[in-house]
This record gives structure tokens, sequence and C-alpha cells, in this order.
């Protein structure tokens, strides 16, 4: 394998400037999944509020929250739900 050549001190190099993008990385699947419990946690009681805790496709919003959320913040989410000032409205 050949060496890297020396920069030419002649040579006008362009430049672009670097724009840092932000998002999901698949190899990482369990960083920054907080946009995703959130989700899971207000979607779960949209559908028990519109189909009642019965009906089963609901536990897949459960089962996803429950393993993507600190239990604190369920925790505070649900004396917010039952204090009446949750931020996301849960009805139909």
């Amino acid at each position: 394998m050949g060496a890297i050549p020396e920069a030419d001190p002649d040579e006008v190099m362009e430049t672009k400037p670097f724009k840092f993008v932000t998002g999901y990385d698949a190899r990482f699947p369990q960083q920054n999944q907080t946009k995703h419990c959130w989700q899971n946690y207000v979607d779960y009681y949209k559908c028990t509020t519109a189909k009642g805790e019965d009906f089963r496709p609901c536990k897949q919003f459960y089962h996803s929250f429950r393993s993507l959320c600190p239990k604190a913040w369920t925790d505070r989410w649900d004396g917010q739900r039952e204090a009446g000032n949750f931020p996301a409205h849960l009805d139909k």
C-alpha cells in the first residue's frame, strides 16, 4: 500500500462547512429512545381509551413503553394523567 501523498501548499482547497446530522442509527438501537418511549406511552392510553384495556393490539404499545421508558418517567406521567394535567390528549 502506497504512502499518502503530501498536500501541495499551492493547491487551492475547496472546503464546505460540515453539517452535523443526527437521527436513527441502526448500530445503536437502544440509544435516544425518548421519542419512542413517549409515543408508545401515549398510544397505549389512547388505544385503551378507544378500545378498552382488553383489546389485544393495545398491549403491544404497553410492552414497548415498559421496555423503553424509565419507571420514574411513567410514574410521573401516571400521576399527571390522574391529576388531569398530562400534556397530551388521550381521548379519541
